[in-house]
């Protein structure tokens, strides 16, 4: 029996798989971490004390539970938050904390000068703002700068020694990748990071290296040991929700929404991400919100201390027992609105000045109708995405849910009823871990296409809208839509 492996880096936590090749998971680990905050807008890891203490624990976990021979581990694959910016010098080692991705609103001054200087539209996503941000606040670490990499892109260095980087995840460096030559732009380059500094470009699915000497030494792996490229963390859990033609999306609730439709051609737009995907000929267009399960863990850790208290005594999951709280209130929070642009704001308003907002507060609301109000909140999120998609011609047929949030089937059934859609929700809701080692079979012939891992997905609920709920909550998305509108402005005077 052969078996692939498969690791993924979250915002808050890693996790990892060891799958057989018919696609039985054989082992599974997970190791939480924190996310650092060194000041309002910034957002790092660590890349040694997360990223590798993190694989290397998890790599070591799946072969000692599930006592599989190294030698029968034919390939591994990563994905990591993306974009994640680190520099790192001739030995491969970190210069500074990695610079995550569009929750972290640091570089708004490179935005806007880059926007100025080449006609394009940024937001915090990209990731080319925070490399001249760390280019110009930080110039001994830039001095001793000997590449720019990826999340993926650095644990495949400290496997491998190679430096590379997805075609899907370089566009994430816009403008600094060339998405018609599929390389880094020479003429923008030298105003950003020069091209020299930058990793080699490829398919996901593409042997980056192979396991070196040393790396066999500490991970446990068998020296020689095929490693791809790898990708982002949402493009590989759209390979783990099935994704099979154009028309499919996947919609991941993780800390954020991020969300993943494929398309027949390249579609260019001003409000998302148009991008080529994990193989040839393949396209996406992408986007999400910069908040999602992070407003719920917010909630918990603030105004949860009951449901805490009762999860550290048994007696039931503190998300679980929020649920239900809000299950209490009624559709609409009994007239609460929040927005939850907490961490400013992604697709399809572009904001990183955004703020977050709790909208008709009346001495008779509850801790329920607030919790169910910010539930709710990211259902209008999805909803203004889905809508804004529609007016620029591109339709999701088919959405596959996927991701922590899909454990509370209370909130797929309010994002159902606000948005009016029909939601897939695969049996396998380990991750992009999983989709990590599909694409390792991909990158080894073991499959022709990331396409065959439908071939592993099996659906076991389909959330269907209510109408009448639907119907009630036009009137509340209509407000949501005006209530960013009118305070925009404020938002940026707060901020």
């Amino acid at each position: 029996m052969r078996y692939l492996m498969g690791v993924d880096v979250g915002t808050y936590s890693s996790k990892g798989v060891l799958v057989k090749e018919t696609g039985e998971v054989v082992a599974s680990k997970t190791v939480d971490h924190v996310v650092d905050m060194p000041k309002p807008g910034y957002y790092e890891h660590d890349p040694e004390k997360v990223w590798w203490h993190d694989f290397l624990e998890i790599c070591h976990a799946l072969l000692e539970n599930s006592k599989v021979d190294p030698r029968q581990v034919i390939s591994l694959g990563i994905s990591t938050i993306s974009p994640a910016v680190v520099p790192v010098d001739s030995e491969g080692q970190a210069l500074r904390p990695a610079i995550l991705y569009g929750i972290d609103t640091r570089a708004t001054r490179e935005i806007a000068e880059l926007e100025k200087l080449f006609g394009v539209k940024l937001t915090s996503q990209s990731a080319a703002p925070k490399v001249l941000w760390i280019r110009r606040n930080e110039p001994e670490v830039w001095r001793k700068t000997h590449l720019i990499v990826n999340g993926s892109g650095y644990l495949n260095l400290k496997l491998t020694g190679e430096a590379t980087i997805d075609f899907y995840d370089a566009t994430a460096f816009a403008p600094l990748f060339d998405l018609n030559k599929l390389n880094w732009s020479n003429e923008i380059a030298p105003h950003v990071c020069p091209s020299n500094k930058l990793p080699r470009p490829t398919w996901s699915c593409e042997i980056a290296g192979r396991i070196t000497s040393e790396a066999s030494r500490v991970t446990g792996l068998l020296a020689g040991t095929p490693v791809i490229t790898g990708t982002a963390d949402a493009a590989a859990e759209s390979v783990s929700a099935g994704l099979e033609e154009a028309g499919d999306m996947m919609l991941m609730y993780g800390s954020s929404t991020f969300f993943i439709l494929r398309t027949k051609t390249l579609c260019p737009s001003d409000k998302f991400w148009g991008a080529p995907f994990l193989e040839k000929n393949t396209f996406v267009v992408a986007g999400g919100t910069a908040t999602a399960g992070s407003l719920t863990t917010w909630f918990r850790d603030q105004f949860g201390i009951q449901e805490m208290e009762a999860e550290r005594l048994g007696r039931g999951n503190a998300y679980a027992l929020l649920a239900k709280l809000a299950e209490s209130s009624a559709p609409g929070s009994r007239g609460l609105i929040v927005l939850p642009y907490f961490a400013g704001e992604r697709t399809p308003i572009h904001d990183p000045m955004a703020k977050g907002v709790l909208f008709g507060l009346t001495l008779s609301h509850t801790r329920a109708d607030i919790y169910r109000a910010i539930l709710e909140s990211v259902g209008f999120a999805i909803r203004h995405n889905l809508d804004t998609m529609k007016k620029e011609g591109i339709v999701a047929k088919r959405i596959f849910a996927v991701g922590g949030g899909t454990k509370n089937a209370f909130w797929l059934q309010l994002v159902s009823d606000i948005a009016n859609i029909h939601q897939y929700v695969p049996e396998q809701q380990i991750g992009a871990s999983y989709g990590d080692a599909f694409m390792a079979g991909v990158g080894v012939g073991l499959f022709s296409s990331t396409t065959e891992a439908s071939r592993w997905v099996k659906i076991k609920q389909v959330i269907s809208p209510e109408l009448a709920a639907h119907s009630l909550y036009n009137q509340y998305y209509r407000m949501y839509l005006s209530l960013y509108e009118n305070t925009k402005d404020l938002m940026r005077q707060i901020g």
